[in-house]
C-alpha cells in the first residue's frame, strides 16, 4: 500500500488508502443486501439490525440508536410492522411502552443476508495469502473495537 501524502506531508494513518480499499468490502455488502432485501431500504435494514442486537428495545431506544427523531423511528417501525418484519409487544415493566422484536421472517432474511455476504467474502478471501487474511482480520477486529470505544464515548457525552 502506498503512503498517501496530505497537505502537511505523509498521512501516517493512510485514511484515503483505507477508504479506497474499503470500497470493495462495502460494495460486496451492498450487493448481498440488494440480493436479499430489495424491498427494504437501508434504514429499514439498519433498524432490523438494531432490534436484533437489542431485542425488546422500545421506540425511543431505536430512535437513539439510529440517531433519528422519535416520529421518524415510529414511521419506520410502522413500515416494518406492516411488512411483517417487526412485531410490537407491550413492555413487561410498563404495559404502555412498546417493545420491538424480530419476526421469524426477518430472522430468516438476516440469516440469508449473512450467508450470501459470507460466501462473497470467502470467494475474495481465498484469493488472498494466509498472512494477508490474518492481517485483515486483526486490523478489522482492532478497528471494530476502536469504533465501539468511539461510539461509547460519544453516547456517554450526549447522555
Amino acid at each position: 500500500m502506498a503512503i498517501h501524502h496530505g497537505p502537511d506531508g505523509p498521512d501516517p494513518m493512510n485514511a484515503a488508502a483505507i477508504d479506497d480499499a474499503a470500497h470493495a468490502l462495502l460494495l460486496s455488502f451492498d450487493i448481498a443486501r440488494e440480493q436479499v432485501t430489495p424491498r427494504l431500504s437501508g434504514p429499514q435494514l439498519n433498524a432490523l439490525l438494531v432490534v436484533e442486537r437489542s431485542e425488546g428495545i422500545n421506540l425511543g431506544g431505536l430512535a437513539a440508536e439510529m440517531s433519528m427523531l422519535l416520529s421518524s423511528a415510529s414511521r419506520l417501525c410502522d413500515r416494518l410492522v406492516a411488512s411483517g418484519m417487526v412485531e410490537r409487544v407491550p413492555g413487561r415493566a410498563d404495559r404502555r411502552e412498546i417493545a420491538l422484536y424480530l419476526t421469524p421472517a426477518s430472522r430468516g432474511l438476516l440469516g440469508e443476508l449473512r450467508l450470501i455476504r459470507r460466501r462473497a467474502l470467502a470467494g475474495v478471501l481465498e484469493k488472498m495469502s494466509p498472512a494477508g487474511r490474518a492481517a485483515l482480520l486483526r486490523g478489522l477486529t482492532e478497528f471494530a473495537a476502536a469504533a465501539d470505544d468511539s461510539a461509547g464515548s460519544a453516547s456517554a457525552q450526549s447522555a
